[in-house]
């Protein structure tokens, strides 16, 4: 997951299949009005998107509140906001794929959707499709950045352990969500623990509130996940009794929609739509809401991770 901290995740075509065990939902959008001059940006869409009157979006509606499920299982929160916001200048609906977010990735390369938008971190590694070691395992995508977000540990209320830094992690057990940068952030950490001789208990889970379960239960004494989030869950957790974040925020980096490297023609299109989003003030609107407005980009940027 991508943070500005911490921060976002999306895709598609109308009447696709969706994935097995992933669940389609559709949000309605009308055109926004049309300023004097201001330029159609319906026309610069891919042909097949205009065909099919939406764009679809994997995301993983599991990630409060940048990505959930409200009632009535609609998709909610910071990143379904944006995509709506942008859907409305394209002119087009946007259709949400719940997926997985470790199987994200896959999904956009199989085609089950058009981008992904759910808190994803852009980094080098995924942009050029390669493992821990630099192997190339995937064509690789590309990035529209959105938000900016950072790491936070997130911890007990309290903090017993008195975890402050990662080193604080050392000798300890936490928990994490798998296929994360969280995940790549703690794989570095394992092997300074390792040197210094207390080395580090990692239990990786499908889900962010998987790894919150396992703190809550004193069986990992941190979980990382991405700024909003963290600071969510301590917001939200018992009404504020049982989570806090500790320490300040690690690495922060922009969230991006993905997409692959072919689709350069849907990559500019929603490049110049949250650009226009932003210039219209609806793209502060919607940071205000969920009060993540310290994570604001100031215009998009195609691959502008480290």
């Amino acid at each position: 997951m991508y943070v500005l901290h911490n921060a976002i995740r999306t895709a598609g075509r109308v009447g696709a299949t969706a994935v097995a065990g992933s669940v389609l939902l559709t949000a309605c959008a009308s055109p926004a009005p049309k300023e004097p001059n201001e330029e159609k940006l319906h026309d610069r869409l891919p042909a097949a998107v205009k065909s099919a009157g939406a764009i679809k979006i994997g995301v993983d509606l599991n990630y409060a509140p940048v990505e959930f499920k409200s009632q009535g299982n609609k998709p909610d929160g910071l990143d379904p906001d944006i995509a709506n916001a942008l859907g409305e200048v394209l002119g087009v609906r946007v259709e949400f794929v719940d997926t997985p977010f470790d199987k994200l990735l896959p999904g956009l390369h199989a085609k089950n959707y058009d981008v992904v938008m759910s808190a994803m971190t852009d980094n080098r590694q995924r942009r050029e499709g390669t493992d821990e070691t630099g192997k190339q395992v995937t064509p690789g995508v590309d990035f529209v950045d959105y938000f900016i977000a950072g790491t936070s540990i997130v911890v007990s209320k309290g903090n017993p352990q008195n975890i402050g830094s990662l080193d604080d992690l050392c000798g300890r057990t936490i928990a994490l969500q798998r296929g994360t940068t969280q995940a790549a952030i703690i794989q570095r950490q394992t092997g300074a623990c390792e040197k210094n001789r207390k080395p580090m208990t990692v239990k990786l889970t499908d889900s962010d509130a998987e790894a919150l379960a396992l703190v809550g239960s004193n069986k990992a004494v941190a979980d990382l996940s991405d700024f909003p989030v963290a600071a969510y869950v301590a917001q939200q957790g018992q009404n504020g009794a049982q989570f806090q974040v500790a320490g300040a925020q690690l690495q922060a980096a922009p969230y991006g929609i993905a997409l692959t490297k072919e689709n350069s023609e849907l990559r500019d299109a929603l490049t110049k739509a949250l650009d226009r989003i932003i210039r219209n003030g609806e793209y502060e609107k919607i940071l205000n809401k969920w009060g993540v407005g310290a994570g604001a980009a100031q215009n998009a940027v195609v691959n502008g991770g480290f």
